[in-house]
């Protein structure tokens, strides 16, 4: 993934993410990485894993590339694509950060003996594809990435489902007062669930912002992830929108970095990951049952369901992996069909007429497509030597 030729990499691809922050950092003990990870409990992990831990499962992974080195994740990586084709590569500081973030959540097997070190994930034994589509927000070549344009999210979605992806995990998001649905993503998505894929999106980080609509979460079909903290409160940075599907962790979740160490982060694009590895164990359970019968059983089988059943806070609740597995056993596979537009909310976008200048309308902006909905936050272990010395601050 080294700076290659400069081609027309693909809209989200180019883009960069602008919400990466260090504070001053804190340390703790390599033991206590496992104890910090609350999302394990609260998502009744170990109930789920007496059924499966994702094993025959593949997990798309769109976003910066992931570490296929990383002792968390070493062995559960498959070979994958960059759909950028340059900027930062191995060894630099603005590479696969992200993306390894996502995928440790995702299917962590953790480190060292018995593998009791480390994140585990919510699917450890599920397999990562990684398909790098977007470049990290401090990655030198984003002057670049700034005047190229293309269409890599609805590429990278296709080429995941061709590749038999049973979930496809999209932490990364367009709320900007711009953002409007791209029909080349929306086909995308739609191609995907016909293809069987189960597609998982952050609902957005713009809580706090006006609670702008966001996609990819907002294309029909996909399941959006909202964020929560250890105590089920609504993550203040969270969007509240019509298509929120589920809730699930976001605030202080110990993540995995290419660097060696663990940070704490957090962002409606955790929820997402914490919801693909719920999928992942729902697929492995009842490999039959379609995107849309999985979407319905997250949405029935979660827990601390808002007054009324559901709401754009939470959508219909908290993820619960084990119940939906449970639920799933009684139903059978029904035909594939994806969504289609609902003309309520899907137009012509806010500053187009329908003429078909999408890429004039891709131009990248600040807070546009292509921003990776998570924060860090602490530095919570220093792990093993990293390959590019120590952070601070303005590394990020």
């Amino acid at each position: 993934m080294r700076a290659g030729p400069r081609r027309a990499a693909g809209r989200v691809g180019v883009l960069i993410a602008a919400c990466l922050v260090l504070l001053p950092p804190t340390t703790a003990r390599a033991d206590g990485i496992r104890d910090q990870q609350w999302a394990l409990a609260a998502m009744h992990t170990e109930e789920a894993w007496r059924t499966t831990k994702g094993a025959g499962v593949t997990v798309a992974v769109l976003d910066t590339g992931v570490d296929d080195e990383h002792p968390d994740l070493a062995g559960n990586v498959l070979p994958g694509k960059d759909l950028v084709g340059f900027g930062a590569g191995r060894g630099d500081s603005a590479w696969a950060r992200h993306g390894t973030a996502m995928a440790g959540i995702i299917a962590g097997h953790g480190h060292g003996p018995d593998n009791g070190d480390g994140v585990l994930g919510i699917a450890p034994e599920a397999r990562i594809l990684p398909v790098r589509v977007i470049l990290e927000d401090k990655d030198p070549a984003r002057a670049e990435a700034r005047n190229t344009r293309g269409n890599a999210l609805a590429e990278g979605i296709r080429w995941a489902a061709d590749q038999g992806a049973d979930v496809i995990n999209l932490s990364l998001g367009d709320d900007s007062q711009s953002a409007h649905p791209e029909p080349a993503e929306d086909a995308a998505v739609r191609y995907a669930l016909d293809k069987g894929a189960v597609v998982v999106a952050s609902s957005g980080n713009g809580g706090e912002k006006g609670d702008h609509i966001s996609y990819p979460a907002a294309y029909p079909g996909v399941i959006a992830a909202t964020a929560v903290d250890e105590y089920g409160t609504r993550a203040s940075f969270s969007t509240r929108r019509w298509y929120a599907t589920v809730s699930a962790p976001g605030v202080d979740v110990v993540i995995a970095d290419p660097d060696g160490r663990y940070y704490q982060g957090w962002g409606t694009s955790a929820a997402a990951a914490f919801v693909s590895g719920a999928v992942a164990l729902v697929r492995a359970a009842h490999p039959g049952l379609t995107p849309v019968q999985i979407k319905r059983l997250l949405e029935d089988t979660a827990r601390d369901a808002p007054d009324g059943g559901r709401d754009d806070s939470r959508g219909f609740g908290f993820v619960d992996p084990a119940a939906a597995i449970e639920a799933g056993a009684g139903l059978a596979p029904e035909k594939l069909s994806a969504a289609t537009y609902d003309r309520k909310y899907f137009g012509a976008g806010p500053d187009g007429d329908g003429d078909g200048s999408a890429l004039d309308r891709a131009a990248p902006v600040a807070g546009g497509l292509g921003v990776l909905l998570l924060g860090t936050s602490v530095l919570v272990w220093r792990g093993r030597p990293g390959p590019r010395g120590a952070y601070g601050a303005d590394d990020y």
